[in-house]
């Protein structure tokens, strides 16, 4: 008989950090010249990159909405992107977690600035530890910022999972595979919920708990989003200041 993996001992996991502590991220905006706004992100092993077209015009022009813009997001994982290599092109994942992803962000996004136009979101996932969906979704929510899209607020997405009967953030890859239940959840700044799904089984309590850690993790990430967003553009208005003085 196999022994059983032990994921957390001592309350430390696999990979060195508590119950409550997320991945380490990176984010930089403005990676894509050709896009309208872009981001690339890392949650851990996740790297993942977002682009934003738009708002433009609508092909083929029976889509068109008369009163708003469409919003459209594609997600797709690279065939190089997990260990065992995909089939190249969309799957009905890929197909599910667009739709929950646009659904994610569309509360936010003020489509009736732009009538009978669309406005397009890529996420491109180059290499995958679990957390794709949370890690596409709070990449677009800061390509769409990037792109000088009108919007309410960023939109922030994490999650929490069972491991070993405990409730853990930001699940890795293992934890993911092998662990009792996943709930990834997108919200605004302001604690409204955009996104919430499980996977598994937990408690009421269980649940309670995921819930704030997930809300917790997304609060932490939203303080980074509103970071690199303000030193961005910080930056830029210091070099156009720079350009008029020397003209």
């Amino acid at each position: 008989m196999e022994d059983k993996i032990t994921f957390i001992k001592d309350g430390i996991r696999l990979d060195g950090r508590r119950v409550d502590e997320a991945r380490p991220i990176k984010v930089e905006v403005g990676v894509l010249a050709r896009a309208d706004g872009s981001c690339y992100l890392e949650m851990g092993n996740n790297k993942v990159i977002a682009a934003v077209y738009g708002p433009r015009e609508v092909h083929p022009r029976h889509l068109q909405e008369v009163s708003r813009a469409i919003v459209r997001y594609r997600y797709n994982m690279a065939s190089f992107s997990v260990e065992e290599r995909r089939r190249p092109g969309p799957d009905r994942r890929s197909y599910e977690l667009s739709k929950v992803s646009r659904e994610a962000l569309s509360p936010v996004i003020l489509t009736s600035y732009f009538p009978r136009s669309v406005i397009d979101i890529f996420v491109e996932v180059l290499q995958a530890d679990a957390g794709t969906r949370t890690a596409g979704i709070n990449a677009a929510s800061v390509a769409l910022a990037d792109a000088g899209i009108p919007m309410k607020s960023l939109i922030s997405s994490c999650a929490a999972g069972k491991v070993d009967d405990q409730i853990v953030l930001d699940p890795m890859k293992e934890e993911d595979n092998f662990g009792q239940a996943d709930m990834p959840i997108a919200m605004t700044p302001g604690g409204e919920i955009t996104l919430l799904q499980m996977d598994g089984h937990m408690t009421v309590e269980e649940s309670h708990r995921a819930m704030e850690l997930a809300m917790k993790g997304c609060r932490d990430i939203y303080n980074m989003q509103r970071k690199v967003l303000i030193d961005r553009y910080s930056q830029m208005e210091n070099a156009t200041r720079q350009e008029e003085a020397v003209i």
